[in-house]
């Protein structure tokens, strides 16, 4: 199902990110993959908030960034509490992209740093030095294997076939395959947090 953003965001940013809360609290297996900004499950309300406010001010949408930003923090409740489990890789660009300010940055880096050690989140860093099996895709989630959400600049894509989702996961596999992990993308992280000072 392709729904143009336009569409899905006409009365503002809040409703989207509380139409998702029952699909996230029923998924136990995410595949995230983003190449341009962090998962929001991952993002502070300082990040949340230049991210949505962007987004709000070049697509034109009614401003209840605020109600958007506590609803997307609300939604988030999901990497701490219940059986689910997060796969998840990043471009290492998504570390060196300037989404609000250093301070914001920096505080969305350490953050980064705090949910990677959560027993149900394994985090992945492509490095920019890595040698690519396959190109930075667009941001997609892979919901327990049976449905991919991907964000394109002008709609949301909704894949339940399972030859598509099946493409998607063997797309994540080879994206995980040149990710580092462990105190190997820490040290990633630490390095992108010394470089906004």
């Amino acid at each position: 199902m392709y729904v143009q953003w336009k569409r899905l965001q006409r009365t503002g940013l809040r409703q989207l990110q509380e139409s998702g809360v029952p699909l996230y609290e029923q998924t136990q297996q995410f595949h995230v993959y983003c190449s341009n900004v962090v998962p929001g499950f991952f993002q502070t309300p300082g990040y949340a908030t230049a991210l949505l406010t962007s987004i709000a001010r070049f697509r034109g949408t009614p401003d209840d960034v605020s109600d958007a930003v506590k609803a997307r923090m609300d939604r988030s409740h999901v990497i701490r509490e219940g059986d689910h489990r997060f796969a998840v890789l990043v471009e290492e660009s998504v570390l060196r992209y300037r989404i609000g300010s250093a301070e914001v940055m920096a505080a969305q880096l350490g953050h980064l740093l705090s949910v990677m050690a959560l027993p149900s989140i394994s985090l992945g860093i492509i490095p920019f030095t890595a040698p690519r099996q396959a190109w930075p895709l667009e941001t997609f989630t892979i919901f327990d294997r049976q449905r991919v959400h991907v964000e394109t600049l002008s709609a949301a894509i909704k894949e339940t076939q399972p030859s598509d989702v099946a493409l998607y996961l063997k797309a994540f596999g080879n994206l995980k395959e040149i990710a580092i992990h462990g105190s190997n993308a820490r040290t990633l992280i630490t390095s992108a947090i010394d470089a906004l000072s």
